[in-house]
């Protein structure tokens, strides 16, 4: 562990318009695009929620696990719209760039840990909540050593790699009487949201079927790239990575859960980059209310993040659906299109805020660990389903 713990990781890389950056080689992250500022769209869909009733300056101490671009591009500087959740402390292998990034982001240095004396964080009454931002195969244990430690826990996605890893991570939090909430962030998206209220209010009609499709194209002379094509630090491939998103479609719109899975499995002969994981799966779902979904992850097509919702009198969809601060709603009918136009929200500053409310009033998290643990527990069925032609009942 602690030659991994020295060695250089990043984790999410669905670049959008951005092509693939490199990164400083020493620390642990996640991958992604710089965050930009909201676009000029007219209001529209659901009212926002009601804030808590608590001191309107009472905010949280967060300490951020890994200084990736992920990390520093995205969620460090969505703490300036969070209303709830302050940066108060940072935990890397390199001591310079996380002193650079505390002197620009006012963590006190006094603040920064690295992995070797993580669980001393205990000590420290400024962090009241942690966020795991590491490889998949390293989530478990940070997160359980945070929670051992008593603090509060958001860890990135996938939870972990293996269904007993979640169930540990679970433990742990419910042992120190600590929130456990796993960062999916499309579930606190404006867009997303309004997806699901119309799917599930009925103005499409009947619901009949879904379709969700995520993928990209593996870069391996890419860093960030590098440890997502080693399982034993990645956990699958292509589905654990973004397959994730279209599996969480297609739960969040139909709000139900599986009951089959059928799915098939392919990745190029003789391309390196597949030696460990898997390029492609597809997978279908059959839902109790008769909704079937098809879904598709890939490390080997061109960027994609669609959702589609089909109604019996109208389909919806979602495209860019999962992207960072782009996103493009349609309802399709029968002689016209009608586009939604949605303010864009800074998604991963209101799931941040979420947990914070979520542990200042006492109350379970929207997606819990046990969500997690569900997400992989079904991948875990779909590699089944794949590996065996079978149709798994669930």
């Amino acid at each position: 562990m602690l030659d991994l713990l020295k060695s250089e990781f990043t984790r999410r890389t669905i670049l959008h318009k951005a092509g693939f950056g490199l990164i400083a080689l020493s620390t642990f992250g996640v991958a992604g695009t710089i965050f930009k500022p909201n676009r000029t769209l007219a209001q529209a869909g659901p009212a926002p929620a009601k804030e808590p009733s608590m001191p309107p300056e009472k905010k949280l101490g967060w300490a951020v696990v890994g200084l990736g671009k992920f990390a520093t591009e995205q969620i460090i500087p969505s703490f300036g719209e969070c209303k709830r959740s302050k940066l108060v402390a940072l935990v890397s292998g390199d001591r310079a760039k996380a002193e650079g990034i505390a002197q620009q982001y006012g963590v006190n240095s006094k603040n920064i840990y690295n992995y070797q004396n993580y669980d001393t964080i205990r000590n420290n009454p400024e962090v009241d909540v942690i966020y795991i931002i590491l490889p998949n195969g390293l989530h478990a244990e940070y997160s359980v050593r945070g929670a051992q430690a008593g603090k509060h826990i958001m860890c990135e996605k996938p939870m972990a790699i293996t269904v007993e890893e979640c169930q540990a991570m679970i433990d742990a939090a419910k042992k120190g009487d600590r929130k456990l909430m796993i960062a999916y962030r499309a579930q606190y998206e404006p867009y997303n949201l309004a997806a699901i209220k119309l799917a599930q209010s009925g103005k499409l009609g009947k619901l009949k079927a879904i379709t969700s499709d995520h993928g990209r194209n593996l870069d391996p002379k890419d860093p960030a790239d590098r440890w997502r094509a080693q399982k034993k630090l990645a956990g699958g491939g292509s589905l654990y990575d973004i397959g994730i998103y279209s599996l969480q479609a297609a739960r969040y719109i139909t709000g139900e859960e599986p009951q089959e899975i059928s799915a098939m499995m392919y990745s190029t002969p003789g391309d390196p980059r597949f030696r460990e994981v898997e390029e492609n799966v597809n997978f279908v779902l059959r839902f109790p209310s008769g909704v079937l979904a098809n879904c598709t992850s890939s490390y080997g097509y061109a960027d994609t993040k669609r959702i589609q919702v089909f109604g019996s009198d109208a389909a919806l969809e979602l495209d860019p659906a999962t992207d960072y601060y782009q996103h493009r709603l349609i309802i399709k009918r029968k002689n016209s299109n009608e586009e939604q136009n949605i303010q864009e929200k800074n998604q991963f500053a209101l799931e941040m805020d979420h947990l914070s409310e979520s542990i200042m009033a006492n109350k379970q998290p929207k997606t819990p660990g046990e969500e997690g643990l569900q997400d992989v527990r079904l991948m875990q069925l779909i590699y089944q389903a794949a590996r065996t032609g079978k149709t798994i009942k669930v």
